[in-house]
């Protein structure tokens, strides 16, 4: 039995604010096996987000432990932790982040411009990524020059393209029409199906869950539900 892409084991945070300190996470403990696909639910204030920060290595537990493909996070000194994030998980938000200046291509290709690769196989890289998000058309495009949807799949191109195991997406859909949430969320299916990556996607909205093979609910830090979703829509991106 291969060992779970994410293990949390009692796992405390909290932040403070002035004096006061404001626990978020309250003893989590669970698994995330690999190439599952799982959405995060819970009101404002239950902790998601820091949750999905923790697990992407963007922060760190104050107790407990976060192992995300067998590293336990929490013993890696920060300029390891950077390293392993850019191998390790690819990011994918509300609000796309792309750099207004850059063409798509560009925009894909910056977390290349950190590694050795020389610019022929960068190039061959991008390429294969825009054109697994259906942009091959559109990598000389700025990103006013694309639709909300089409800026999605850019970055989701971004995200994959240093071919992280761990995709976490915080609210990927929460900016677009219904139409496009639709295609993004097909489109993170079949990553999810046909390239085996694990996604973790924080989500307010049930119809974006619904596309999930596991819907996990927070309430106050605490781990309230997590049940197999039957009824999962079926992929559309083709």
């Amino acid at each position: 039995m291969s060992a779970p892409a994410v293990r949390l084991v009692d796992v405390h945070k909290a932040y403070r604010r002035g004096a006061q300190r404001v626990p978020v996470l309250a003893g989590l403990s669970f698994d995330i096996a690999e190439g599952e696909f799982l959405a995060l639910m819970g009101p404002s204030g239950s902790g998601k987000s820091t949750l999905l920060n923790l697990i992407a290595g963007l922060d760190r537990a104050d107790s407990g432990a976060v192992i995300v493909a067998g590293e336990n996070l929490g013993k890696l000194p920060e300029r390891l932790l950077a390293d392993w994030r850019a191998s390790h998980v690819g990011f994918i938000f509300q609000f796309y982040n792309l750099m207004p200046v850059l063409t798509a291509f560009e925009n894909v290709q910056l977390p290349l411009l950190l590694t050795d690769l020389p610019r022929r196989e960068r190039r061959a890289h991008v390429e294969h990524a825009l054109a697994l998000v259906g942009l091959a058309d559109r990598m000389t495009h700025f990103p006013n020059e694309l639709s909300g949807g089409q800026q999605q799949r850019v970055a989701i191109a971004r995200a994959l393209i240093t071919d992280p195991p761990l995709i976490v997406a915080d609210e990927p859909t929460g900016d677009l029409d219904r139409d496009s949430a639709t295609e993004v969320l097909g489109m993170l299916q079949r990553l999810n199906r046909e390239l085996g990556k694990t996604i973790i996607m924080v989500t307010h909205d049930q119809r974006a869950a619904d596309h999930a093979h596991t819907i996990m609910r927070l309430e106050k830090g605490v781990l309230w539900s997590r049940d197999q979703n039957a009824a999962a829509v079926p992929g559309r991106a083709g």
